[in-house]
């Protein structure tokens, strides 16, 4: 049996190896430089584009995935399905079969991890520590799933932004928040988010999201620009406090406002089940 075990996590990693050509990492994003006046026409292009188009309310899409850490860099194919401001699931295959290897299901408080080659179920808090031992990235659960989904609502008012930069063919404003700063980069040519940096009470970023390849997407009368590349890197998270860790999702394809139910999470059976709290990274990490 032990043997066998070990046949079948060498074929994960073969499977999962073999994923890992054109891999794909956080690229730069220039950012404005030149200081500007904040006039009316700026406080209107945040505001909209702080609303994140509210009529969109769920997705369904396949997508790349690559996550890499100061230890590690995977290449997977997933399905994530996503309940705006609710539940969401990602169906994670890895190498050139497409095999299925684990289905992770995201509530507000709770996470649910079926690791399929191993027959076990982790379950746990939605918390940084645990989103961090799956997916590599501890940026908390609502920043997690508005970033998959491409579209953060940025809840600060007008009243927030400090200072406004331009250049580059973007606008960049700089709010204040109660952890330190949010710098929200914006293209007034289509009224997008470019990226959204968080940044600590000493200007230290923090986390970093850029939002790459928008495409149009009309629901209901309504329209809206969606990127179909994010990108999210999240310095010094790591024990030492060196290195970044990064996640790449890339859509090939998606629908969006198909699902107005909430997403359920069948427990699997027959199954060892661990405690995700007590855990240590998972194996595809």
């Amino acid at each position: 049996m032990k043997g066998k075990r070990m046949w079948v996590w060498m074929l994960f990693m073969l499977l999962l190896g073999g994923g890992c050509t054109d891999f794909r990492t956080v690229g730069r994003q220039e950012m404005p430089a030149e200081q500007t006046a904040l006039i009316a026409e700026h406080s209107a292009l945040y505001r909209e584009v702080a609303e994140a188009s509210p009529f969109i309310e769920s997705l369904d899409g396949y997508a790349d995935v690559w996550i890499k850490t100061p230890k590690r860099q995977n290449r997977v194919f997933c399905n994530i399905l996503i309940n705006r401001g609710g539940e969401a699931r990602m169906i994670v295959s890895a190498g050139i079969l497409g095999w299925p290897v684990a289905d992770l299901f995201f509530s507000r408080d709770s996470l649910y991890v079926h690791d399929m080659l191993n027959n076990r179920l982790f379950q746990g808090s939605n918390n940084e520590l645990n989103l961090e031992k799956i997916l590599g990235v501890n940026s908390g659960y609502r920043l997690l799933s508005e970033s998959l989904l491409g579209l953060v609502k940025i809840t600060e008012p007008s009243s927030a932004i400090r200072t406004v930069k331009k250049g580059s063919g973007k606008l960049s404003f700089t709010l204040a928040t109660r952890t330190g700063t949010k710098e929200v980069v914006i293209d007034p040519s289509n009224r997008t988010l470019s990226a959204l940096l968080l940044k600590d009470r000493q200007g230290k970023t923090t986390t970093e999201i850029h939002f790459r390849n928008f495409e149009t997407i009309s629901k209901d009368g309504h329209t809206a620009l969606v990127p179909k590349d994010i990108e999210m890197v999240l310095y010094n998270s790591n024990a030492d406090g060196t290195g970044d860790h990064q996640l790449v999702i890339s859509y090939d394809d998606r629908v969006f406002n198909q699902r107005n139910r909430s997403l359920k999470f069948l427990m699997p059976k027959k199954v060892k089940v661990v405690n995700l709290d007590d855990a240590q990274i998972l194996p595809w990490m």
